[in-house]
């Protein structure tokens, strides 16, 4: 199978690596920057330039772009992917990319299938990626109504040979609403936490705790503002229940309320201890 990728950054590059590497699929990647994809095919990442001409050559075409490029891209190529091509995306928002895009593929003749892969670092581009980003990492698809299970199942073959152990199927509102929370949110907290003034002054002083809060901050805000944005509403109601829960111990402090720090700490573990159950039943 000719599978095409679209952009070879992080996730762009690790698949193609990956796809490279443990499969006998052949790879055609393009990228904006030229000197990326030489890099990719001197690393044997990929093996032929995706040019607007061979994208009808391929069974399968992966866009690791930011959302809205997705959106342009598909729109201003649907007339040249192969009728029946299994198109799918990677951005980290469903609705926006999905609203926009089913009934294109509709009208085209290909099918379109939402992905947003739960891997990645703090360091963006091809330079960081690699073939075993996605080892045990879960994959969630988010398809138009009318896929055929079959269908369904090949993508889950397919990516299931790139590492990915788990997977979940949902709507893009789905989506979105759990996304706000399990990634985004963590951004916001880590790029707030890191705005303390004693952050400079950490060295020395901290251990895991500060690594695990801090890691994330380090990330590329050109994208996480544009996947803000087209999730404002979810992430929003996330950010305000955050901060109902600040308050709360800040007016334990305040009060300096022993019993009702107790009780806050006590709540919070039993929470996390009830949501790795919930994972184990997973």
């Amino acid at each position: 199978m000719n599978v095409g990728i679209v952009g070879l950054g992080l996730i762009g590059g690790s698949l193609a690596r990956a796809i490279s590497a443990l499969t006998p699929h052949t790879v055609l990647g393009r990228d904006l920057l030229p000197q990326v994809f030489a890099k990719a095919k001197l690393l044997d990442a990929v093996e032929l330039e995706l040019t607007d001409e061979r994208l009808s050559a391929c069974e399968m075409v992966i866009l690791a772009l930011y959302p809205a490029d997705t959106v342009s891209f598909v729109r201003e190529h649907a007339a040249a992917f192969k009728p029946g091509a299994v198109v799918l995306d990677t951005c980290g928002v469903k609705r926006f990319v999905c609203d926009a895009l089913f009934p294109v593929a509709e009208a085209n003749a290909f099918r379109f299938i939402g992905a947003h892969p739960m891997a990645g670092i703090e360091r963006a581009g091809f330079d960081h990626s690699s073939k075993t980003l996605f080892q045990g990492a879960s994959m969630v698809l988010t398809p138009p109504r009318n896929t055929p299970l079959g269908l369904l199942s090949e993508v889950k073959q397919f990516f299931g040979a790139l590492g990915f152990a788990q997977f979940a199927v949902a709507t893009p509102a789905e989506h979105d609403r759990i996304i706000a929370y399990t990634s985004q949110l963590p951004h916001v907290v880590s790029s707030a936490f890191i705005g303390s003034p004693t952050a400079t002054d950490h060295t020395g002083f901290s251990a895991g705790s500060y690594k695990d809060m801090t890691r994330v901050a380090r990330l590329n805000e050109k994208m996480w503002t544009e996947l803000f944005r087209e999730n404002r509403e979810n992430l929003l109601s996330e950010v305000r229940t955050l901060q109902a829960n600040l308050a709360r111990f800040a007016d334990a402090l305040a009060a300096d309320d022993a019993a009702a720090l107790e009780a806050l700490l006590k709540e919070g573990r039993e929470r996390k201890i009830a949501a790795d159950r919930a994972d184990l039943r997973e």
